[in-house]
């Protein structure tokens, strides 16, 4: 049976799932290829820790240029992270004409352009199912089994960690604080979760969404990304109220030539299967010319769903090498050369429905200022609640809109925000209730 070689750069957690399937799965891997994938070499600075599986230590290296200019190995898996020294390795790598699989999506988001542009030069493939959603694959859905339809919009809920905490402020009626502490206690949460919960995480996923859904090159910097470090128990337990439940969404839509590409918490219909996504779940929703809505969820990080995607990568690499047809799909799902550069609609462009919620003196005329100030731009209230004020405190104000200008939201309040009978910042967070 034909033997395809593989090195594996980067041992921590993914590294580890992925010795894990192909040791527990070798068998059934190699009746499905028709091939043994075999670990060549295993690269990282620390070969020493027990990962709970066992290895050939002459597998082991810190020494990268071993997987990296092996004559001995096809296909090098990346899983270091981060951008450097991952870019230089991967380069590299692809130069000395190995294929590449990786679930590194911040690379990929920042880049991207030039590592598949050096595939394609290099004849290589670069696959990369594990950046986006852990075990969900949705990136060969689009270049595959949907690749004949024109996307309308993508919409996900892309980072375990933000709707773990969420689903446990929702569920709970937790503070943000108390949760975030809790899910770094349970490793849901890194010790420095500030690209989690900053939104930049899912911003990377969404630049590779965007790029496959829409054919477009994407400057990351000018994906729009708003974190979930602001959201208040109180404000879910409104939005429940009104019917809606709180996501972190990454949401990006196609119009007259141009796209929105943002990511921001988001308050969506409790009836819409995107609300029931719960805990450290993901999901995403593609909406096609011909196939229509289409959801699919999952897993959407840890050790054994990402690794499940990485080797699935593999075998489909290992396919097309053996079929002697490698490259044959281009990493973006369309050749680099007929990628367009769609330009990307700015924030203040955006058209939505808004939850808008103020603090106010309690004395009479505070809602017809407010109201006053949403009516000069343009902004119609939708439909009110005004809680009771607790003994002392200021009076709590919600409102939802019909849709409005982001533009003149900001404005509105801006100038509510210097009223006297005003007394805290307002807080407004966006609503999409058609999410076909």
């Amino acid at each position: 049976m034909k033997e395809i070689r593989i090195g594996l750069l980067g041992f921590g957690t993914i590294g580890t799932g992925v010795v894990k399937a192909l040791q527990n799965n070798a068998e059934l891997v190699s009746q499905r290829l028709g091939a043994r994938l075999t670990l060549a070499k295993i690269a990282d600075l620390d070969i020493t820790t027990d990962r709970g599986v066992k290895v050939d230590p002459a597998l082991l290296t810190t020494n990268a240029e071993e997987v990296i200019s092996g004559d001995d190995i096809d296909i090098v898996i990346e899983l270091i992270g981060g951008y450097e020294p991952a870019r230089s390795f991967v380069l590299k790598a692809i130069e000395n004409g190995k294929h590449i699989v990786t679930a590194n999506k911040a690379l990929l988001a920042l880049h991207g352009e030039e590592i598949f542009a050096a595939a394609a030069a290099n004849r290589v493939e670069v696959l990369f199912e594990a950046s986006v959603g852990g075990g969900i694959p949705v990136i060969s859905a689009i270049k595959e089994n949907l690749g004949v339809n024109s996307f309308a919009s993508v919409f996900g809920i892309l980072n375990g960690t933000c709707n773990y905490i969420l689903t446990r402020m929702t569920d709970e009626g937790a503070d943000f604080s108390e949760v975030l502490k809790d899910a770094q206690a349970n490793g849901y949460a890194e010790a420095d979760p500030t690209f989690d919960i900053e939104g930049v995480d899912t911003a990377h996923k969404l630049a590779l969404l965007i790029s496959l859904c829409f054919g477009t090159k994407i400057d990351f910097d000018a994906i729009y990304s708003e974190g979930i470090s602001g959201v208040s128990a109180l404000d879910i337990q409104y939005a429940r109220q009104f019917g809606y439940a709180l996501k972190l969404l990454a949401i990006s839509k196609y119009d007259a030539g141009r796209i929105e590409a943002r990511v921001h918490p988001t308050m969506i219909p409790l009836q819409h299967p995107l609300a029931d996504v719960s805990g450290v779940f993901n999901a995403v929703r593609l909406v096609g010319d011909f196939v229509g809505p289409v959801m699919l969820y999952g897993r959407g990080a840890g050790m054994e769903p990402t690794a499940s995607a990485v080797c699935g990568d593999l075998m489909a690499i290992g396919r097309n090498i053996l079929a002697g047809g490698a490259s044959r799909s281009p990493a973006m799902g369309c050749p680099p050369e007929t990628m367009s550069t769609l330009e990307i609609k700015g924030m203040e462009e955006i058209v939505s429905q808004y939850y808008l919620r103020f603090a106010a003196t309690d004395q009479p005329g505070v809602l017809a200022h407010i109201s006053g100030i949403l009516g000069r731009y343009d902004i119609s209230i939708a439909s009110m609640i005004q809680p009771e004020r607790k003994a002392g405190g200021p009076v709590p104000i919600v409102i939802m809109t019909h849709e409005a200008l982001e533009k003149n939201v900001r404005s509105a309040l801006a100038e509510i925000d210097q009223l006297d009978v005003v007394l805290n910042k307002s807080c407004f967070i966006r609503i999409e209730s058609d999410l076909d």
